[in-house]
């Protein structure tokens, strides 16, 4: 098997499909088989881009920046599931700014917490979750 190798080739190509998906990201699955029961990516994000906020009920999710800036904005959600039913319902708590030029490179999301993004400019994530992908 060939590695991955994460360079700008790689982020150039998955930057280039994210400014032309109407949703304005994409993802990159690190996995190498059909059995890992992880969730590992790279998720490349456009300034516009809108992310639900949503939490993870399961586990918890490690976000590390590779180049870019954007903000990971915390909520209080009236209970709701996993998606917030209404943004007019949320109360924003805080935000931790991701900019690796800054130094600041990631940030660690407890198991259900309710957070969404920011993107401020192009930016690059790398996202690991426990479990299988659970489509939404």
């Amino acid at each position: 098997m060939k590695p991955i190798e994460i360079d700008d080739n790689l982020l150039g190509a998955l930057h280039l499909q994210a400014a032309a998906s109407e949703r304005k990201r994409m993802n990159y699955d690190l996995r190498t088989t059909p059995e890992d029961g992880s969730q590992r990516m790279l998720n490349a994000l456009e300034a516009g881009t809108e992310v639900p906020v949503h939490r993870h009920l399961e586990t918890s999710e490690t976000c590390v920046c590779l180049h870019g800036c954007m903000d990971v904005v915390f909520y209080e959600c009236p209970d709701a599931g996993p998606v917030a039913a209404s943004k007019t319902a949320m109360t924003e708590l805080h935000r931790v700014r991701l900019c690796p030029r800054e130094g600041r490179f990631g940030v660690q999301i407890p198991r259900g917490a309710w957070h969404s993004v920011e993107v401020h400019e192009p930016s690059t994530i790398f996202e690991a979750k426990d479990g299988r992908y659970q489509p939404r």
